[in-house]
């Protein structure tokens, strides 16, 4: 066991960086900082303290085997290995550490989207996915890349999430639809060698709660406007006005084409 001393009077009680920020279950707390290096930070409250990360590369600062992520050194490991016309595989050790990391980003893009920095979700699902990729390659054991492969709908979930919402940033609906429908459509083109139904994914139900949302919310084109009125045209018995409308439509249609 290691025992650390600290000099007499340093004040290193968390209490202090914690006061005004309490933690509140269920809720995601987050904040930026900037650190002694003069960079920003990422704070995520936890209930026991905080998280801090880096905004950009290894989330904890670190370069393991000089490389940015322990997954770029397999990476390259594996790359070296079937160049040289070598077997390459992860035992369970390497991916527990793999593991480990994964988590790390997982802690970020939360963070990230709390913050409303939608690319770098993005960044840092993408990164997850394709470490989910890389061990159900190289796992030595099934069991362990299933491990990795079971949480692949969530982050898939958070990446449409955050396409979408670059969309709504802009008040383009229609571009946040089409990325939660695609986004939705891939989650269960993934879900279909489960044996579990893939309509039971929270995933799945999340998004298309979401869509419905999205779909309500979404302001009407011109053309959706004038066939609405032409329909409460005719309703109403004003022929008139109904064929006005129903002119204009035709306009419109033909413009469009």
């Amino acid at each position: 066991m290691t025992s650390i001393l600290f000099k007499k009077g340093m004040n290193l009680d968390l209490n202090n960086l914690l006061e005004g920020w309490p933690h509140e279950p269920g809720q995601i707390r987050v904040r930026k900082i900037v650190g002694n290096d003069g960079k920003e930070k990422l704070q995520l409250r936890i209930d026991l303290g905080l998280i801090q990360m880096e905004v950009s590369g290894r989330p904890d600062g670190l370069k393991p085997h000089g490389k940015e992520s322990v997954l770029e050194w397999h990476k390259e490991r594996a790359a070296e290995a079937e160049a040289a016309g070598q077997a390459f595989s992860l035992n369970p050790d390497e991916c527990g550490e793999l593991q480990q990391e994964g988590v790390q980003y997982y802690h970020r893009y939360i963070s990230l989207f709390q913050l409303g920095d939608y690319p770098a979700v993005i960044r840092d699902t993408e990164r997850n996915l394709e470490l989910f990729a890389f061990v159900r390659q190289y796992a030595e054991r099934e069991e362990i890349a299933w491990s990795f492969e079971q949480f692949r709908p969530y982050v898939m979930m958070m990446r449409t999430r955050a396409k979408a919402s670059i969309h709504l940033e802009k008040e383009d609906f229609a571009g946040a639809i089409r990325e939660a429908e695609k986004g939705r459509n891939a989650i269960l083109e993934a879900l279909q060698e489960r044996p579990e139904p893939a309509e039971t994914s929270p995933e799945v139900e999340f998004l298309e709660q979401w869509l419905d949302e999205l779909r309500s919310k979404r302001p009407l084109s011109r053309l959706e406007v004038l066939q609405r009125e032409m329909d409460q045209a005719i309703a109403a018995e004003a022929y008139e006005r109904a064929a006005e409308l129903r002119d204009a439509i035709q306009a419109e249609q033909k413009a469009a084409r």
